[in-house]
């Protein structure tokens, strides 16, 4: 359920060159999402980062999954000029950003992770990249982690039947840095250079908002994980290139609401799934979901072998394979 008190028109407001809020009746040029989950501080940062680094016309849309660490309240009394949406329910990210962004006024649509801050007018490049690219239909910059090294999570080359059988046999893990075996994460790549890319990740994505509503949003059948994948694929269907540039760089923390990892990685599997059943074609799909369930135990009995941290895990993760191994119910 939506608490409507604080998602009204008048409360939304861009900013201006000069940094004060300007008339809430001109509609911004971009609707920054945030989506956000028991990450109080951590959201309270991200939209530090916002207002000191952006000057493109924007308004911003905070959609809180009933967090239970007071990050509602904080936002509240923090940024009053946002529109805050204080959900009851915890929607998940897909349909959370479905809902926020039916309240979205501007031309372009930002979705933008709590869990990241906006470096260098961040933002700002992004859109002028946009605005230079405008075949690629989703965009997306580089992300690194909080001690500035590179986060390569800000895009991936979508699954293959090659890609998961290099996961499932260790190659992927082994040789990380080669674009032949660790295909899916473009391995070898810094992220320095602009580049056409087959999914943009959804902690910092744009796209306009009437492509988004041409394609019906975020599937909700991915309640965490391989929304934006889908996305992305169902664009590239439809003619778009997504493209990042290393011109827009943020931090993205990643995982902060997901203290468990094994969990997370069920969450993941689970969607990792789905998106073969949905992406891969016909004749290459049962090939595929056998090499892809076969990750997770080799990766067990790989990294005990190595005697290499996260076994614990991995043997956790297969042994709760009846979770993941038929995906997410559709």
């Amino acid at each position: 359920m939506t608490t409507d008190a604080t998602a009204t028109a008048p409360e939304i407001a861009t900013k201006t060159e000069t940094g004060r809020m300007s008339d809430p009746a001109t509609p911004p040029t971009v609707s920054i999402i945030v989506v956000s989950y028991n990450t109080r501080e951590m959201t309270l940062e991200c939209l530090r980062s916002v207002v000191a680094e952006t000057r493109t016309p924007y308004e911003v849309i905070v959609l809180d999954n009933a967090s239970s660490d007071g990050s509602a309240e904080a936002i509240a009394a923090e940024f009053p000029d946002m529109m805050l949406m204080a959900e009851t329910d915890n929607h998940g990210f897909a349909k959370g950003n479905n809902i926020a962004i039916r309240h979205a006024r501007g031309e372009y649509v930002l979705l933008l992770n709590p869990d990241t801050i906006v470096l260098d007018g961040a933002i700002d490049r992004l859109m002028e990249f946009a605005a230079a690219r405008p075949e690629a239909g989703i965009w997306g910059g580089r992300t690194l982690y909080g001690d500035r090294s590179l986060n390569p999570t800000s895009c991936y080359r979508k699954m293959s039947l090659w890609n998961v059988t290099s996961q499932a046999l260790g190659l992927s893990s082994l040789f990380r840095q080669s674009p032949i075996f660790n295909s899916e994460r473009y391995g070898g790549w810094k992220r320095d250079t602009e580049r056409e890319v087959d999914v943009i990740t959804g902690c910092f994505l744009l796209i306009k908002r009437a492509f988004w509503d041409e394609l019906g949003g975020f599937d909700t059948t991915y309640v965490m994980y391989g929304e934006e994948t889908d996305l992305c694929l169902r664009a590239h269907a439809l003619g778009a290139r997504p493209r990042m540039t290393p011109d827009a760089t943020i931090v993205h923390y990643a995982g902060a609401s997901e203290k468990v990892r094994s969990d997370k990685m069920v969450r993941l599997l689970r969607a990792k799934v789905l998106l073969i059943k949905r992406h891969f074609p016909a004749w290459k799909r049962p090939l595929g979901l056998a090499m892809f369930r076969l990750w997770p135990w080799s990766r067990a009995w790989g990294t005990r072998l190595l005697r290499r941290g996260g076994a614990e895990t991995w043997a956790e993760i297969w042994a709760r394979r009846s979770e993941w191994k038929d995906g997410w119910p559709e």
